[in-house]
């Protein structure tokens, strides 16, 4: 089965072709076209991702990125095409929302066959829901024009799928899934703990009940001066910390004391010890304002020190949760997924922990370029999906910001 996915949940653009085979206990994928662009440079100035803005590029890099990816798959067939005027007017007001979009999409249709793929997947939420819209009206209208079936992906179901698949060979493979898996879905709009008894069914067991952990990295590191996006800087400050005092005999230890300068200063770990497998970062983020407030300027050092912290903060109020849902579901497989699982300091505490605490609990993990957001992993949901039948009608398809996994 080839499938066609769509992604425009944020600020990525992509496009990518994957052609699976096997079934729900043994899939494997091979990638043949696989095309992304990040908007990370043009949202830099506003400290973060403008929607309108995300949603007008979506409009003007979608049709670039499908002839790319069509292209790298070998799947495109230059020839003029007829279409009825019924559903050149019906594809026309699927697009309409989307400005430039239906006359780059007709351009491109009316000269290229309808590609040799089984499917067509997209990303119908959760997410900024003016980007998601400009996917799905563009999955709407190809699956319109080449009498394609669709596929509705949950975001966060890409997630998941992204970090079951091991790679084998010149693919990946999802195989041996020991269930119940339990998911720590991590990302600046998401922080909860997923349970999937049975394939593809999914139960909520923890979330955060304020900012999501990727949200509270950026504002974090906007306090701290440093650029968008926040997490990659504040985890270089403090690996860069932590690469020092490795050669230190002695580290100055923390304090909650009053008085003390930034350099000795410990944050909170928010919720650490409820009974609950619920998570907070609100306070954890005010501390650090607190903090800054109290004590005026900031050094160089006291920057680093303060991002370890946080970084160290998150990642034990992380794991103790994680292990306590582990403990309480009996999971059998971890999964680490969303942006923030590309975290160095997180997937190696993580690891460690599993190794030495959970030896039987399998760690799965995505690869650096399937954490963030991307097509590949929409299509490995799209596909089973698809083994089930659950398609969709494009009359019906919506975007939904708020949609939930579980």
């Amino acid at each position: 089965m080839k499938i066609l996915a769509i992604e425009t949940s944020c600020d990525e653009t992509a496009v990518a072709i994957v052609e699976a085979t096997g079934d729900e206990r043994n899939a494997h994928f091979h990638i043949l076209g696989n095309a992304l662009l990040s908007q990370i440079e043009l949202h830099k100035p506003y400290g973060g991702v403008f929607p309108s803005l995300a949603k007008r590029e979506h409009a003007k890099n979608l049709v670039p990125l499908l002839d790319a990816a069509l292209e790298e798959a070998e799947l495109v067939r230059e020839d003029t095409q007829a279409m009825s005027e019924e559903l050149h007017n019906r594809i026309a007001e699927t697009l309409a929302r989307e400005e430039g979009l239906a006359e780059a999409f007709f351009d491109f249709i009316d000269e290229c066959e309808a590609p040799a793929i089984d499917a067509i997947a997209v990303t119908a939420g959760p997410g900024l829901e003016p980007a998601l819209w400009v996917g799905v009206s563009f999955a709407k209208a190809l699956a319109l024009a080449w009498d394609k079936p669709l596929v509705a992906v949950n975001h966060m179901e890409g997630h998941i799928m992204a970090a079951l698949a091991g790679g084998e060979g010149d693919g990946l493979v999802i195989k041996n899934v020991a269930l119940p898996v339990l998911a720590l879905l991590i990302s600046g709009g998401h922080t909860e703990l997923v349970l999937m008894k049975e394939w593809l069914e999914y139960e909520l067991v923890g979330r955060t009940r304020d900012d999501a952990v990727g949200e509270a990295f950026d504002k974090v590191a906007r306090m701290l001066e440093l650029p968008y996006p926040g997490g990659p800087e504040i985890s270089k400050l403090a690996e860069g910390l932590r690469d020092t005092e490795a050669n230190v005999s002695k580290v100055r230890p923390y304090s909650d004391e009053e008085g003390l300068t930034l350099l000795t200063q410990r944050l909170p770990r928010p919720m650490l010890h409820d009974a609950t497998c619920d998570f907070s970062f609100a306070g954890l983020k005010t501390a650090v304002l607190n903090l800054l407030k109290k004590h005026g300027g900031i050094s160089a050092s006291e920057r680093s020190h303060l991002a370890r912290e946080f970084e160290d903060a998150v990642t034990e109020v992380l794991l103790k949760k994680t292990e306590r849902a582990l403990v309480r579901e009996g999971a059998q497989t971890l999964v680490l997924g969303g942006g923030v699982s590309a975290n160095t300091h997180i997937r190696r505490v993580f690891k460690k922990a599993i190794e030495e605490n959970a030896p039987n609990v399998a760690l799965r993990i995505p690869t650096a370029s399937l954490s963030t957001d991307n097509a590949v992993m929409i299509a490995l949901a799209g596909f089973y999906r698809a083994l089930r039948n659950d398609f969709t009608d494009p009359a019906t398809l919506i975007a939904n910001g708020n949609l939930s996994l579980a």
